[in-house]
């Protein structure tokens, strides 16, 4: 079980959250090292795998179109994301210190959000990249020019840094005392909320529901983008030798 432990201080007499303690994934200490080790060998593929399509896509002048420049910005927010929880787990076993700062946590609930809702986007803008470039390829040039593309990944960026400070506020705002235990493996919004001592959480269950229905909405999209693709190309008439 995942669990992760927050260690009050008295201030005023009352017991309030300093920093929390992860204890992460249960287990003799032999296994928290072998689970550190292959955290570690799948981040550091992660950052050689994404750091070099961005250094490829950036040196390389017949890369300098739309899709690739959409790949571009995709590998950032992956490194973004798994650079914002996997560090965390790796070292906690191998210092035997599963303490996180009150601050790192708020990092934590704006990189992780901010992150994903971006790539999200991302992904969309790429199927819609995809759909103009096979069902109106006399017309693509006009529909993704190069102020356009800047202009999608410009506003991914923006919709996942407004969320993300909106999820930061929404959640610290709250007020987390005493001893208390979120069962995940790093400072997960959900389970934040579940063990805060405030009850007026009406808003920030609100925003979860506003994200998760955005969600979906690029999910159909990029599935409407895909279907339309596939009945393009299905159209195509084969050559016959």
């Amino acid at each position: 079980m995942l669990l992760i432990y927050i260690t009050p201080s008295k201030m005023n007499n009352v017991s309030v959250v300093t920093e929390f303690l992860i204890l992460g994934f249960s287990g003799p200490w032999s296994l928290q090292f072998l689970q550190s080790v292959l955290f570690t060998v799948i981040y550091l593929l992660a950052l050689v795998g994404n750091g070099l399509i961005i250094t490829i896509i950036s040196l390389d002048p017949c890369l300098h179109t739309a899709m690739y420049f959409f790949l571009r910005n995709l590998s950032l927010f992956d490194l973004c994301l798994i650079s914002a929880v996997v560090p965390k787990i790796v070292v906690n076993p191998l210092t035997h210190s599963n303490s996180i700062s009150f601050f790192g946590c708020v990092a934590q609930v704006f990189l992780v959000p901010f992150s994903a809702v971006a790539e999200l986007f991302l992904v969309t803008v790429m199927s819609i990249d995809h759909y103009a470039a096979i069902c109106h390829p006399l017309y693509y040039e006009t529909i993704m020019n190069r102020g356009r593309c800047g202009q999608m990944v410009a506003l991914s960026w923006l919709s996942g840094g407004l969320i993300s400070v909106i999820h930061r506020a929404g959640t610290f705002s709250l007020s987390y005392r005493g001893f208390n235990e979120v069962q995940q493996f790093f400072c997960d919004i959900p389970q934040l909320l579940a063990i805060t001592c405030s009850e007026n959480i009406t808003a920030e269950i609100v925003l979860i529901l506003v994200n998760t229905v955005l969600d979906f909405c690029y999910f159909i999209c990029s599935t409407v983008s895909y279907v339309y693709i596939f009945s393009t190309v299905r159209k195509i008439p084969s050559t016959k030798r």
